[in-house]
């Protein structure tokens, strides 16, 4: 006999997934019970938080949404904010959890919260299954609406007697995935951009994550190349032209103005490349909002008086950029590499691999991470200070291998999404980097890694206290407060879960400890001290940098 909840994993095998992240429940042993008896694997976590950080790294990197599920009430609420970081980040999820039958739903009940109220804000879609027989057209809507256009998570909630439904249900069956995409750009567009840009000295590109979301880097440094047009990414377009590359200038998205906003003060035409508002505030690219934009995207842009569209092309990212390459012929720019500020990245990053001190600088840590990873290998950010450390600085060469969180910035995200990235590329390395501040929001999924066998590091850097507040009060305020705490002693807490702790001692222990971590087939724990008194020594070369040009 088939069941409702047979019929919703049935469902789920029919979107091609294969495995899902989540605690369960009283109230959907049934949906449990039909998951033991199908391929696709469940990993138990320890915290539904945890649980939705893994979905959305691992639909971060695949492009297809991945699954948390949870129970109701509490469990359901303690899965928000891996869901809202999901949509706020543009990646695929769909989450589903129980809820209390409609038998009483109307009234004061038990573990009763409205649930599909509260996740509608923070997905783009949020519902409840009226009847088993709904299920095959919400379960495929599910899935079409997450990965269709601008990627995002929705939300499912379940009723208990829905999930215990045994009515045979023979003539329900999955729907057929019909993801439609409009991938040809309209010549139109394309031609209107091209005028602009043959009126044009100095263009630049800004990827975003849209282009990293959509494989478009071989047509980036494709277009970057044969136009002599240099090229700037986004914190989540890491890697979408490799930092090596003669048309790479570098990363944007630090605080306070970086090198590569030089950049663009001498820009007069912005092509931005899936770039999204939400990635970081155009003002600081554009502050009189008088440069020319040309919006590259699979969907419209967001209004904002600093970023003012001048040309729209909708559709395939890559095909876009082809299209307006041969609108463009054999014109060629005067590129930025004559603008101050331009390479000072590298040098940092060059002061930094030699750096002895201890605790260590930021430049150190990240150049031996660097050092210690392949080009293909994986590192997940924390936010924190950690975050503007790496994103600024760390040398990227391939698209999703430098991820942060920077639409939502959630603090505890990394090392739980360490797990979903592993099993999603299982043939990289990954590294989760996180702050002490952010390490102790998640640490308890260090016992679901070792327990399901999913081999990772994570780096703490430890330095007691909440550096990115700390370093963003002193700029503003000179003086900082109630931004310290205790650590536990890492190395015995990783090893109170099975896993392998490690204690840096000097600047030269950093790098063969990542190594030897990385080339294990099992989880460690590296505990690391940082010097964040470079923090405010950045900020203040960046300003005398700035009084100068």
């Amino acid at each position: 006999m088939s069941t409702a909840a047979q019929l919703m994993v049935n469902c789920l095998e029919n979107e091609g997934v294969s495995v899902i992240f989540g605690v369960p429940g009283e109230e959907n042993i049934r949906l449990v019970e039909a998951l033991a008896a199908s391929n696709i694997r469940y990993v138990l976590t320890r915290h539904e938080q945890g649980a939705a950080f893994m979905a959305e790294m691992y639909g971060r990197v695949t492009g297809r949404a991945a699954v948390v599920s949870a129970t109701l009430g509490p469990g359901a609420i303690n899965m928000q904010l891996g869901v809202a970081d999901a949509t706020t980040n543009s990646t695929p999820m769909v989450a589903i959890s129980a809820q209390v039958g409609q038998n009483r739903e109307y009234k004061e009940s038990h573990q009763y919260v409205d649930l599909v109220s509260m996740f509608a804000p923070i997905t783009r879609w949020a519902a409840g299954v009226p009847t088993a027989r709904a299920i095959p057209e919400m379960f495929r809507k599910a899935f079409k609406l997450a990965e269709t256009e601008r990627p995002a998570a929705v939300y499912l909630a379940v009723p208990e007697h829905i999930d215990a439904d045994v009515v045979d249900y023979p003539e329900l069956t999955p729907l057929p995935r019909n993801v439609v995409r409009a991938d040809a750009p309209a010549p139109g567009q394309v031609a209107r951009a091209a005028d602009v840009l043959r009126g044009a000295q100095r263009p630049v590109v800004l990827a975003g994550h849209g282009a990293a979301r959509n494989a478009a880097s071989g047509a980036l440094v494709k277009f970057a190349e044969q136009h002599g047009i240099q090229v700037a990414n986004t914190f989540h377009g890491k890697g979408v032209i490799p930092d090596d590359h003669p048309s790479s200038i570098g990363t944007l998205g630090f605080m306070r103005r970086d090198y590569v906003n030089f950049g663009f003060d001498h820009a007069d035409v912005i092509i931005a490349v899936g770039y999204e508002l939400q990635e970081f505030d155009p003002v600081r690219i554009n502050p009189q909002g008088d440069k020319k934009i040309i919006h590259i995207h699979r969907f419209p842009a967001e209004v904002d008086a600093h970023y003012s569209v001048d040309v729209g092309i909708i559709g395939d990212i890559s095909a876009s950029l082809d299209a307006l390459s041969d609108a463009l012929g054999a014109r060629r720019f005067v590129g930025t590499a004559d603008v101050p500020g331009v390479g000072l990245l590298a040098e940092e990053f060059a002061r930094g691999q030699h750096d002895s001190r201890f605790p260590l600088a930021p430049q150190r840590v990240v150049a031996d991470i660097r050092a210690a990873l392949g080009r293909s290998d994986v590192v997940l950010v924390d936010t924190g200070a950690t975050k503007m450390w790496m994103a600024r600085l760390y040398p990227t060469y391939e698209q999703n291998t430098c991820l942060v969180s920077n639409g939502l910035s959630s603090m505890g995200f990394s090392l739980p999404g360490a797990l979903g990235v592993k099993l999603a590329r299982p043939e990289a390395r990954v590294l989760a980097v996180v702050g002490d501040g952010a390490f102790l929001m998640n640490s308890q999924e260090i016992e679901t890694a070792v327990r399901e066998r999913i081999p990772l590091v994570v780096l703490i850097w430890e330095d007691g206290g909440y550096g990115l507040i700390e370093w963003k009060m002193d700029l503003e305020l000179g003086e900082h407060y109630y931004v310290k705490f205790g650590n536990p002693d890492v190395v015995k807490y990783a090893e109170s879960f099975g896993a392998k702790g490690y204690r840096v001692a000097s600047a030269d222990e950093l790098l063969p400890t990542l190594q030897t971590a990385l080339d294990g087939d099992g989880v460690s724990v590296i505990s690391c001290s940082v010097d964040y008194s470079e923090n405010l020594r950045l900020t203040d070369r960046l300003g005398e940098l700035d009084d100068g040009l």
